[in-house]
C-alpha cells in the first residue's frame, strides 16, 4: 500500500510538556525551526516543525485539557508517530483497513498544514501513523 509513488515521508512527532526546552536540545544537535509555532484547537496541540542532520520533527506539546499529548507523555513516550503525505487521501483511508490498519482520529483540517485533512491510524504492529493530505 505505502509506496513512493503515493506517499512520502513527512515528519516524526515528538511529544514534550515544553517546546523551548525541546527546541534546545534538538538545536544542540544541530536541528533548527523550519517555520513558525502553531496552535491547532482541533487536535489540542501546540506544535514546531524543525529540521536538522536527520529527519524533519514535529514538537507537540499539550494545548488544553485532552491533549493526545497528555497520554503519550504519561506512558513515557517521545516520538510517537510517522507522518506521510498521500497523494490521495482518501483512497489511502479506505485502502489501510486492507494493509491491516484502522483509523483511529478521522479526518480533520490541520493548522499545521494550512487547512489540509489529516487522519491517524493504527497498524497492526501498534504504529502510529499520521496520514495527511499532499499537495500536488
Amino acid at each position: 500500500m505505502f509506496n513512493e509513488t503515493d506517499f512520502r515521508f513527512h515528519h516524526l512527532g515528538v511529544a514534550c510538556r515544553d517546546i523551548d526546552r525541546e527546541l534546545a536540545t534538538w538545536s544542540a544537535l544541530g536541528y533548527r525551526p523550519e517555520g513558525a509555532r502553531f496552535t491547532d484547537p482541533i487536535q489540542k496541540i501546540h506544535g514546531l516543525f524543525i529540521v536538522g542532520l536527520g529527519p524533519r520533527l514535529e514538537l507537540l506539546s499539550p494545548a488544553g485539557e485532552g491533549s493526545p499529548i497528555d497520554g503519550v507523555l504519561a506512558r513515557g513516550g517521545k516520538i510517537y508517530h510517522q507522518g506521510f503525505e498521500a497523494f490521495d487521501f482518501d483512497a489511502a483511508l479506505r485502502d489501510l483497513p486492507a494493509a491491516g490498519a484502522r483509523i483511529v482520529q478521522p479526518p480533520a483540517p490541520a493548522i499545521a498544514f494550512g487547512g489540509r485533512r489529516i487522519a491517524f491510524a493504527m497498524t497492526a504492529a501498534l504504529n502510529l501513523i499520521e496520514i495527511i493530505e499532499a499537495t500536488r
